[in-house]
């Protein structure tokens, strides 16, 4: 009977993550005039929409804020629309066009890829650390006696998809940098899935997961798993976090005015505590991942 309850919980999480990957964020208006000159798809993990209101000021970005001070600093009607895929947001509530993509920089990479739209990279967006680097994370269960990244040889390992950089890229070249011989325990779609899938494994099972650093207080947080389920035993080179890319179909004077304003926002209080941001968006440093 457990284990039936733990299946099931696992396919109704894996379900919700399939809607979710697919770009589908129900009940999320784009907020913004229709007709608007410029349109921001937001992909970021950590806006509200995107994320959940489970640990109070974290993953709550207001990206409503964001289209009000461009609006104002531009000059110009800006629209915001949500989606975890710029493939369904051109397809349904972007069809006039993308103006800014903002969200995972390498899921963003490997999207415009998907769907053939030309973008540069123009910011990042720092956290509250002021960090824009994000990494992945290698967590055992608490029970398990692995301590470090050392003690994973022969485990088999739950990735995570391979646009996400922090939880396949960034990881394997670590378990290679090490010499580990691992097992691929298959793609886990999100860090909740991850989790709850290598709960759901047998006692004495060696197996570990890889799930992002942002991600890590979201899980208890949010009911996935409970809090001390999960040790870290290490993690992955830092990768780009959240980086903001501007369509190529935009003039350069018109990529530049908004790398500015994106760039000046860090004067305003307000907008550095709505996008829960230490300096706000900070010049691209590199188009190398």
């Amino acid at each position: 009977m457990e284990m039936f309850s733990r299946r099931f919980l696992l396919l109704a999480v894996a379900m919700i993550a399939v809607l979710v990957r697919t770009g589908n964020v129900f009940g999320v208006e784009p907020y913004g005039p229709e007709n608007a000159k410029i349109t921001i798809v937001v992909m970021d993990p950590m806006s509200l929409p995107l994320a959940c209101d489970c640990v109070q000021g974290y993953a709550q970005r207001k990206y409503e804020t964001l289209a009000d001070y461009l609006t104002a600093k531009l000059g110009t009607s800006v629209r915001v629309v949500w989606s975890e895929s710029l493939t369904e947001a051109t397809k349904t509530q972007a069809k006039n066009g993308v103006s800014v993509v903002i969200g995972k920089d390498s899921v963003i990479r490997a999207d415009s890829l998907n769907t053939k739209i030309a973008l540069t990279p123009i910011a990042q967006l720092s956290d509250m650390n002021g960090s824009v680097m994000q990494h992945g994370l290698f967590v055992v269960r608490k029970e398990d006696s692995a301590a470090t990244l050392l003690d994973l040889d022969g485990y088999k390992v739950l990735w995570g998809p391979e646009d996400c950089d922090e939880k396949s890229l960034a990881p394997k070249a670590k378990i290679k940098e090490l010499e580990l011989a691992t097992q691929d325990g298959g793609e886990c779609a999100s860090c909740s899935i991850a989790a709850k899938q290598l709960i759901a494994e047998p006692a004495d099972a060696k197996v570990a997961a890889v799930i992002s650093s942002y991600a890590e207080p979201l899980l208890a947080g949010c009911g996935a798993i409970k809090k001390g389920d999960l040790r870290i035993v290490g993690k992955s080179d830092e990768v780009p976090f959240i980086s903001a890319f501007a369509s190529n179909e935009l003039s350069e004077k018109e990529r530049e005015a908004i790398k500015q304003a994106l760039l000046e926002m860090s004067k305003s209080k307000e907008m550095l505590t709505s996008l829960e941001t230490k300096n706000g968006f900070l010049p691209y440093r590199s188009e190398k991942r």
